[in-house]
């Protein structure tokens, strides 16, 4: 789809701020378009339609437009939003999941780069991380994530050395250096969930994905933080530091790791 063409498109909202004492500029994640910067003029006004629709982790269907004093503007004007759709609300305890996604989204994605199976799989991982705290929804949404931004390895073979994962052996997945056998003593992944991961993948087929990971969670969950960090670079994510600073308050003694990566 052009950019500002006047169809109605799903979007969610991944993040928003104030543009003026009545407006605000949000960060949407389109299906048709990608990411897309829009201003909702009035959107802060206590009587505005648009205030109580404009919420993070539910589906919407928006129509925007550019500017006609400006057709080559980069924020667009949102012209119509509406509830798109029923589904779970994220319940409390899982909201610094959901913005964990949507900040991976912000930092990850670049604006007007339609990722379609992307967006249908952030739509689905927020339904069941609605349904259950199950962490492999999460680690299934950064594979996908990062196939679809072209960073991820194949985990059908060895990045060194191009030859076959083998279901027996042991593999670990490297930011520097792909897919390579792993080293004695150090998490690894085994080379039949391995397999299992890339055929999922090549399917777009998350449940399949969630279910082949279920034994080499834990060592996933490091490795993917690693892979996430060297992309991301070396500012840590918010979502992160918040959730460290929100359990140091409710447990002060208990030491917590580091905030490197993902949750």
């Amino acid at each position: 789809m052009a950019a500002g063409r006047a169809l109605p498109q799903q979007a969610f909202v991944l993040h928003q701020w104030a543009w003026s004492e009545t407006s605000l500029v949000l960060d949407l994640f389109t299906r048709e378009q990608g990411r897309i910067a829009v201003v909702a003029k009035g959107a802060k006004r206590p009587y505005s339609q648009l205030r109580p629709v404009l919420m993070p982790f539910q589906r919407l269907l928006v129509l925007t437009s550019r500017p006609k004093s400006d057709e080559g503007a980069d924020i667009l004007t949102l012209r119509t939003a509406e509830y798109a759709g029923a589904g779970a609300a994220l319940p409390p305890g899982r909201l610094f999941s959901g913005f964990y996604l949507n900040e991976l989204l912000l930092k990850l994605l670049a604006r007007g780069d339609p990722h379609a199976r992307l967006f249908d799989a952030y739509a689905d991982t927020l339904q069941a991380l609605a349904a259950s705290e199950d962490e492999s929804a999460l680690r299934a949404f950064e594979l996908m994530l990062l196939r679809e931004t072209g960073v991820l390895p194949q985990l059908d073979r060895s990045t060194t050395t191009q030859e076959q994962v083998q279901p027996a052996l042991a593999y670990q997945l490297r930011a520097e250096a792909g897919l390579v056998g792993a080293t004695a003593g150090e998490p690894s992944i085994g080379g039949a969930a391995c397999l299992a991961l890339q055929a999922a993948l090549a399917q777009h087929d998350l449940p399949a994905l969630r279910a082949a990971m279920q034994d080499d969670l834990p060592a996933l969950k490091g490795q993917l933080r690693a892979l996430l960090h060297y992309h991301l670079g070396s500012s840590p994510l918010r979502t992160r530091q918040m959730m460290l600073e929100l359990r140091r308050l409710i447990d002060p003694v208990t030491p917590l790791p580091q905030p490197a990566g993902p949750p």
